[in-house]
């Protein structure tokens, strides 16, 4: 699943324009934001801006039902450049809620800026924060039985 909010479009720069970016690239003001499961991990993975203007698609997202196995929620923000108070408002709401589902929602690979912005709110006492998607993933994992 595939999602764009907030994007600008395009507007027709031409070939020299020092502006023009890769069609893969980021916006200003654009938010992406990927679902996938890895067993009892749903990982939402968000790209650009998460800002007022772009947060709706990650409010539906994380709003969303709740799949049968489902243990946590993995919002996955390595390609977050920049998170504004709505941002942190609606990963704060959606842990909540998702805790009174019987489901963790934990926040993997905050880079610097977004790190800070936990760190300045408290966010980051009550987000369970992972360096990385691989480390989240193998943090319930405990060592192989017999």
């Amino acid at each position: 699943m595939h999602h764009s909010a907030g994007g600008t479009g395009d507007t027709g720069r031409g070939a020299g324009d020092p502006d023009r970016r890769p069609p893969d690239a980021y916006r200003p003001g654009e938010l992406r934001i990927t679902v996938r499961r890895e067993g009892p991990v749903r990982i939402v993975a968000v790209g650009g801006e998460l800002d007022h203007d772009s947060a709706d698609g990650l409010r539906t997202v994380l709003a969303g039902p709740r799949e049968d196995g489902l243990a946590r929620i993995l919002v996955d923000v390595a390609d977050l450049r920049f998170c504004d108070s709505t941002g942190l408002n609606i990963l704060l709401q959606a842990r909540q809620d998702a805790e009174l589902a019987g489901v963790r929602l934990e926040v993997a690979g905050p880079r610097p800026a977004v790190l800070r912005l936990f760190a300045v709110t408290g966010a980051d006492t009550v987000l369970r924060i992972h360096p990385d998607v691989a480390s989240a993933l193998a943090a319930d994992r405990g060592p192989a039985g017999p």
